[in-house]
């Protein structure tokens, strides 16, 4: 990842206005890119967003990625070289009470940006976030890698490997020759941690509002296992992909995998107690003992693919991850400018892949 290879470039990113879309928008930002967000409005109060100031140094459109019309109108207006479709519904409890939002977001959202994107002359590089849950879980204790079936339980897990089938598609239809100015590729990640996500039915937040409110965390599956990492970890996997289809087009196309060390694929009480001792302050937890709709007991994926070919690696451990949104959480709740505490995190993570880069200490 190159910070200099980012200054100037027109960016179009879609969901900016979430917890990972907030993080990017910022981090482009500092790297001197030209950012244009297109998103409905943060999606809880309070948001990353709104407290970080993401707008501050970008435009933001409000706009539904189920909106073609749309879509086409501010790709006309903006121009992008580079766009990252992050725009979601991204609950997996949310999808199993609103399957057709669900589908019609995830699956035929990225459709329309794709149809508005085939005909913008000044596209170059299309990178879709999807979700480690787009694969078929088998529950196999090994990751599972890049050419693994598509699939899922959850209406949420299914719309995500069907918008890895679109993007498969739409590459093999229209971005896949040689002479193609667009070259399109996909991402997945675990399940990422930081601070600023204020998502409902979703750990971390649950415990932060627990935390805060001086009540017990409800914990509904405590023996699933995740592929825990830090927001900033995946995101620096498709900042350096795209540098990658930038330079060397189709030889990059495809699927990739950016998940943490094998290490730490924890199950969530494991998350729970440290998180507990981190804040302390008389933070406690209870199991939910009613009956549950299915999620993925266990789910982990195989990086290989990204750490040998893109030279991508995990700059923090777990632990250090928790650290780091303890932090910022307990930043934000002594008033502090959350800009300023998000963009110094950014530049200590920065700091660090460049130091791993260049084979040094930070």
């Amino acid at each position: 990842m190159t910070p200099e290879f980012w200054r100037g470039k027109k960016i179009l990113l879609t969901g900016h206005t979430g917890f990972k879309g907030g993080w990017l928008s910022l981090w482009l930002q500092n790297m001197g890119a030209d950012v244009c967000g297109f998103a409905l409005s943060a999606p809880t109060q309070p948001s990353l967003f709104r407290v970080a100031d993401i707008a501050d140094g970008m435009r933001s459109v409000d706009g539904d990625v189920r909106d073609l019309a749309a879509l086409e109108q501010l790709v006309a207006e903006c121009r992008p070289e580079i766009v990252v479709h992050m725009a979601a519904q991204s609950l997996v409890r949310h999808s199993y009470a609103y399957p057709v939002e669900t589908y019609a977001t995830n699956v035929m959202g990225t459709v329309n940006l794709f149809e508005a994107l085939r005909r913008c002359p000044s596209a170059r590089v299309i990178l879709n976030i999807t979700s480690d849950k787009c694969y078929e879980n088998r529950e196999w204790l090994w990751g599972y890698r890049e050419n693994e079936a598509m699939g899922g339980h959850d209406p949420y897990s299914s719309s995500k490997g069907c918008a890895e089938l679109v993007t498969a598609a739409y590459r093999q239809s229209y971005f896949a020759s040689a002479d193609s100015p667009v070259v399109l590729a996909s991402a997945r990640a675990g399940n990422v941690i930081g601070g600023g996500d204020w998502a409902t039915d979703r750990l971390i937040p649950d415990m932060i509002r627990a935390f805060l409110d001086d009540e017990a965390v409800i914990i509904r599956n405590p023996h699933a296992i995740r592929p825990w990492q830090h927001v900033l970890e995946p995101l620096s996997g498709y900042l350096g992909l795209i540098e990658h289809l930038w330079e060397s087009g189709q030889a990059f196309a495809g699927g990739w995998n950016f998940g943490p060390a094998d290490q730490d694929a924890r199950p969530v009480r494991w998350i729970v107690e440290r998180m507990i001792e981190l804040w302390g302050d008389g933070a406690r937890y209870e199991l939910d003992t009613r009956e549950q709709v299915h999620e993925a007991g266990y789910l982990k994926l195989d990086s290989s693919q990204a750490r040998t070919r893109l030279d991508w690696s995990p700059q923090l451990d777990l632990a250090q991850a928790l650290r780091w949104l303890t932090d910022w959480y307990r930043a934000y709740r002594d008033g502090q400018n959350m800009r300023s505490v998000t963009l110094a995190q950014i530049e200590t993570y920065q700091a660090l892949c460049c130091a791993a880069d260049q084979g040094t200490s930070p």
